[in-house]
């Protein structure tokens, strides 16, 4: 933000978000607490509300505890009470959006993955380096990096205390459309969403992986399978393409996607991501296993980090538990007292302030758009590679 802007804002950013189910009500809690647990030079203001239902989004705007409406985005990007512009709509709207945003010179917040191709995703990296020349800042919101347990996990390997990467294990595993009666919604249709849980979920484990050890992957063998090929249409899916009948419609996504990986650096990783997981809500793991040492996160304790020393007396050494609650621990100094936990929209909460935080500092924020297009190569190497049935390099 220049100074010119900050003295006509008075100290305060003007926030306009595009989409307001789901992603949007975590995104709205964040910017209505950020500022009230850090200190921030800059203050968020929830300016303006974006959805395509006049009635829905006013409710919602009313709900959530924005100032305004509106019905079409370009008029949102345009507005000039709108410093941030906050994308949380389908994956095949996030490039037309946020490269218009940052033409605009708006700063942008862009749910994950990035975009529904790696050419979508290339061309926000330019428009985003484009930008940051002329200190426009850009994010995209891989949200599960500032849950402390995992940013504790990074701060680890970096220090060393896990030696040489050898394993990595991630896993995301769901199991809300394993009721074959569930209905067609976008996130079930390729040309919203881009893939299926590959892409909505096993973006995230991909991200993880690469943000906790600081390496990429540089080759896979995947596979994917859609275990239910029709779903009922409901409401949001009518208008969708791939009916079959006159009450069902054809899901043109993948169900559940496992791959191997090999990393840069020389670790071996295996990954799951499923919605087909019966009795499994939200289960997000990840386990690193060094020759010095070896972490491991479960999403459904996210409070919690499980460090192994291998260099400590074998008679009393194993899996240590670390409540990680303290307020030394990374993004808990504005919180409770030690022992007192955190929960899922605390990481809203954070990215809000984070982002804030890079602008008042003139600072580009991360994950970056070009952290998102690398994830993005992933999700279509191992989409290539799950139809040639083969390894597949990933171009750095």
């Amino acid at each position: 933000m220049t100074e010119e802007q900050h003295d006509r804002h008075g100290g305060t950013l003007g926030v306009g978000m595009v989409g307001y189910a789901f992603m949007g009500a975590a995104h709205s809690q964040g910017w209505r607490t950020g500022h009230r647990v850090f200190d921030l030079r800059l203050r968020p203001r929830m300016t303006a509300l974006c959805g395509r239902d006049e009635a829905r989004v006013a409710a919602a705007a009313d709900k959530l505890g924005w100032d305004s409406t509106e019905t079409d985005w370009r008029a949102l990007v345009a507005r000039s009470d709108i410093d941030i512009v906050d994308i949380c709509t389908p994956g095949d709207t996030h490039a037309e959006i946020a490269i218009a945003a940052l033409g605009a010179g708006k700063h942008v917040l862009c749910e994950k993955p990035l975009a529904n191709s790696v050419g979508e995703a290339e061309a926000m990296v330019v428009a985003a380096e484009r930008a940051s020349a002329s200190g426009v800042r850009s994010m995209v919101g891989f949200t599960y990096r500032r849950l402390p347990a995992i940013a504790l996990a990074r701060q680890l390997v970096a220090d060393g205390r896990l030696g040489e990467i050898r394993h990595i294990r991630g896993q995301y595993l769901q199991d809300w459309i394993s009721d074959p009666d569930a209905p067609l919604t976008w996130r079930l249709q390729k040309e919203r969403a881009g893939s299926g849980a590959l892409g909505d979920i096993g973006a995230h484990i991909i991200d993880l992986a690469q943000h906790v050890t600081g390496d990429l992957i540089g080759s896979v063998a995947g596979m994917t399978h859609t275990f239910i090929t029709e779903r009922p249409l409901s409401t949001e899916s009518s208008g969708l393409s791939g009916r079959t009948g006159s009450d069902r419609g054809q899901v043109n996504v993948d169900d559940a996607a496992s791959f191997l990986a090999r990393f840069h650096g020389g670790a071996l990783g295996v990954f799951e991501a499923t919605r087909m997981a019966t009795g499994r809500k939200n289960t997000i793991r990840l386990e690193i296993n060094g020759d010095r040492g070896s972490l491991a996160f479960d999403f459904e304790d996210m409070n919690v980090l499980h460090l192994y020393d291998a260099i400590e007396e074998p008679t009393t050494s194993g899996f240590r538990r670390i409540l990680v609650t303290e307020p030394t621990h990374p993004f808990l100094a504005g919180w409770w007292p030690p022992g007192h936990l955190l929960g899922y929209d605390h990481a809203f909460v954070h990215q809000a302030a984070d982002l804030v935080r890079a602008i008042a500092e003139g600072q580009d924020p991360w994950p970056s758009f070009a952290e998102g297009l690398g994830v993005q190569r992933v999700l279509q190497a191992v989409e290539d590679s799950a139809a040639k049935q083969s390894w597949v390099d990933i171009a750095p």
